[in-house]
Order: structure tokens, then sequence, then C-alpha cells
């Protein structure tokens, strides 16, 4: 894991984050249309059918590009409760230019992201451990940002799907706390049926495990499903 210094981390991210801006503007100047839509609202974490947890989020313009923010709160079954804060900021056409998470439990881990060039720059802050730094290179700017416990983010990618090409399209994806880059396929379905309504499925897959994305006309996040996991998520 590769270590930086602290100027020349806050000197590179300085000049990350005004690029990624520069990049925003540019956007917003040309009149470069979003892939988003306004949306707010809140989700039911189940887990074999019993409630675990609750989040929160909203999906908001923010200056010249979109933050997508959420809170979710996961309970163990010793009681034990676990909080976790996103803040994801996007250019309209849904790449990420920076994101920050916190994790609140019996330690508060937290972490700040920069997006450029299809380069990710982290500075992870773990309670009891000194920081680190590390870059970690994708093959696209285009990066998915799906982070454990916050569902929402399945909504953003939903919206970065291209729903006039359909078909299996593929993304590079970074799951931040695990600090863990890959890849994703997200395929529509078509029409998918739960609880007497019909939604527009999308099928999000990796290597090793299948999601399954219940959204409305909207293309908003109704419901998500892991059924090897027997974890759903619904919207209330």
């Amino acid at each position: 894991m590769k270590l930086l210094s602290t100027f020349s981390l806050s000197t590179i991210s300085v000049f990350v984050l005004a690029t990624a801006l520069a990049a925003g503007l540019a956007a917003q100047k040309n009149g470069a249309p979003s892939v988003f839509q306004p949306d707010k609202g809140k989700f039911n974490i189940l887990l074999d059918g019993k409630s675990v947890g609750k989040e929160e989020f909203e999906i908001a313009p923010s200056g010249a590009g979109w933050l997508a923010k959420g809170t979710t709160e996961i309970k163990s079954d010793d009681g034990a409760t676990t909080q976790v804060t996103g803040n994801l900021t996007l250019q309209p056409n849904g790449a990420p230019i920076a994101y920050d998470w916190v994790s609140k439990s019996d330690k508060t881990n937290s972490a700040h992201i920069l997006f450029a060039n299809g380069i990710a720059k982290i500075s992870l802050e773990v309670q009891g451990a000194k920081p680190f730094e590390q870059d970690l290179s994708f093959n696209s700017p285009l990066v998915a940002v799906l982070d454990n416990n916050l569902y929402h983010h399945y909504e953003v990618l939903a919206r970065i799907y291209d729903w006039s090409k359909r078909g299996a399209q593929t993304l590079p994806v970074l799951i931040p706390q695990e600090i863990t880059p890959g890849s994703i396929t997200a395929e529509a379905t078509g029409s998918a049926s739960s609880g007497g309504k019909t939604y527009e499925g999308l099928r999000v897959t990796t290597s090793d495990i299948e999601v399954l994305l219940l959204l409305d006309t909207n293309h908003r996040l109704m419901r998500l499903e892991v059924p090897a996991m027997k974890v759903a998520v619904v919207r209330e």
C-alpha cells in the first residue's frame, strides 16, 4: 500500500479537486444533460425477512454537479448499532468527483476520495492507526461507487446505465469501505413483479454475487434483492 507525505497528499488533492470541479463547470456551461433526477426517501433493510436497519438518502443538484448522500443504521444481533454516512459528488454524466464516508460503531473510521482521469486518490483514517493514502487506477472516469450498506448508490448506478442501448454493460466499480476495485455488469431484465406491483428490472452481477434492482418508471430504486444472502431493501 503506497504511503504519501501529508504535504504531497494535500498538494495533489487540491490539484485533483480543482481539475474535477473545472470539468464539472465546463459540462454545465456546455449544457451537458444530466442522467440524474432529484430523489429523496427511506429504505428498510431486511435480512431473511427481519428488519435490521434503515437508510435515509437524497440525490439532488449541487453546484455544477449532483450530490448523492445517505445515512444508514444497522443493528447486529447483540444490539450494537453501526452508522454509516456517505456523500458522493458526481458530474452530470454520473462520473464521480469526490466521496466521503464515515463509519461509527465501537470505533470511528472515515475516508476522503478524489476522482480524476480514472484515478481515485484515497485518504483513510482508521481509529487507533496512522492515516494512510492509496491510489487506484481505473480504465474509465465513469466509475460506479457502490459502498457497503448505502443502497441509494444502486439508484445512482441505475441512472448511469444507458437505457437507450440496454443489454449488458460493464463498468469499473469501487467499494470504498473495503478499498476494493473491480468491475460489475448491469443488464436490463424487462418487467419484474413484486408485492403485486410491476417494476423495471436491472440485474447487477460481479464474479461472485447477483443483485436485482426493481425500479419505477422514473428509474427510482423501489426494491433491491440479493437472493444468495437473503437480503432485501425496500423503499418505505
